[in-house]
């Protein structure tokens, strides 16, 4: 074992041995991220999270916001309402890392080589939602036509953007049960080469850590995680802004932030630097893809501890996407997919270290 792994392993272990060490200065402002070479040129990063205290959820006016002129979401829909009726104060009471971004192409692509899983999009009868090329316009004054639309045949591999593939885009296409076993390959990767100890777990993260980590140390319910004024977000995010589809000589419809964000569809994890990385280091919390979580959906709200039900689960994904007009892209947005299978060219997932959630039942 080298010097590195080895020191490594004895913080981790202290963590969980000394509750003193959970709170030593040094350790809780370190702002170094943790480095995993998963082989082949392709690393991961982790930033080191300390417990604390965050605001879930949205009050009725950042709602109203969301749904208004420039937030540009749909009104008089449920969706806001999955939010919780006022923000609640809740606390996440272990320390984690979560990974910097979203898992790229890159990375997710050394799971596969050195595993050879399938995703639940390739396998047989399986289909992922992606965009629909022949799609020109709502047409919402005759018959409303939507820009994606189920296709076999689509995956991870090739999401139909409709230009290559960079293994420093964000995967998609994935699904839950792709991005739970993403996390079970590095648990066993890593415990094998003594790298963390018995006591942690690299998994997806709980629904409550997802939005601490979002918010980024803020105390306060926040529109994003750079305030409540979308023209602050110039430079940090991509959405749904001023940028031509490929090939075309249009953007999206509807609501856009009115700048150029440099992609009309996904961008490159961590393209915008500093200026896209919130209080805790942590790149594309907002726009980007939607990120699945470890909880099961609860339409009333979100919960402090990881929550799950026994009949027809439907995972959480938080965060909105690089499709999405800017009311569905705060901090506080939440929906449920389809179900543990679903894969969609819009969702994907980030990683967290710490310690086991057991999925019930």
């Amino acid at each position: 074992m080298s010097f590195r792994a080895s020191l490594f392993r004895s913080i981790l272990t202290g963590f969980l041995l000394s509750p003193t060490l959970w709170t030593a200065p040094s350790l809780v402002a370190a702002d170094k991220p943790m480095v995993l070479d998963l082989g082949g040129s392709i690393s991961i990063e982790l930033m080191n999270i300390s417990p604390g205290e965050f605001m879930m959820g949205s009050t009725s006016a950042e709602r109203a916001w969301a749904t208004g002129i420039e937030g540009g979401a749909t009104p008089g829909t449920d969706r806001e309402s999955y939010e919780g009726d006022q923000p609640r104060r809740m606390r996440v009471k272990d320390r984690f890392w979560m990974s910097r971004t979203e898992v790229s192409v890159g990375q997710f692509r050394r799971f596969v080589e050195e595993t050879g899983y399938v995703s639940d999009a390739e396998k047989p009868g399986g289909h992922a939602q992606c965009f629909d090329p022949e799609w020109n316009g709502y047409r919402l004054t005759t018959q409303v036509v939507h820009p994606w639309k189920p296709m076999p045949g689509k995956s991870w591999r090739d999401p139909n953007f409709g230009f290559p593939l960079r293994d420093s885009y964000p995967v998609v296409c994935v699904s839950w049960n792709d991005g739970r076993a993403f996390c079970d390959w590095l648990t066993k990767r890593e415990r094998q080469a003594a790298r963390i100890p018995e006591g942690l777990e690299f998994r997806l993260p709980t629904e409550a850590e997802w939005e601490y980590g979002c918010r980024g140390g803020s105390k306060e319910s926040l529109y994003f995680w750079w305030g409540n004024e979308l023209s602050d977000g110039e430079g940090r995010l991509n959405i749904s802004a001023v940028d031509y589809l490929p090939g075309r000589n249009r953007i999206w419809p509807l609501a856009n932030a009115p700048w150029s964000d440099g992609f009309a569809f996904v961008s490159p994890v961590d393209h915008y630097g500093e200026r896209g990385r919130n209080g805790f280091g942590l790149a594309d919390m907002c726009g980007g893809v939607w990120e699945i979580v470890l909880d099961h959906f609860d339409p009333k709200g979100g919960h402090e501890e990881a929550h799950f039900v026994a009949t027809n689960p439907r995972p959480v994904c938080r965060g909105g996407n690089y499709f999405d007009v800017p009311g569905n892209a705060r901090c506080a947005v939440r929906l449920g997919l389809q179900g543990p299978t679903y894969s969609d060219s819009r969702d994907g997932f980030r990683i967290c270290l710490g310690t086991p959630r057991p999925v019930k039942p």
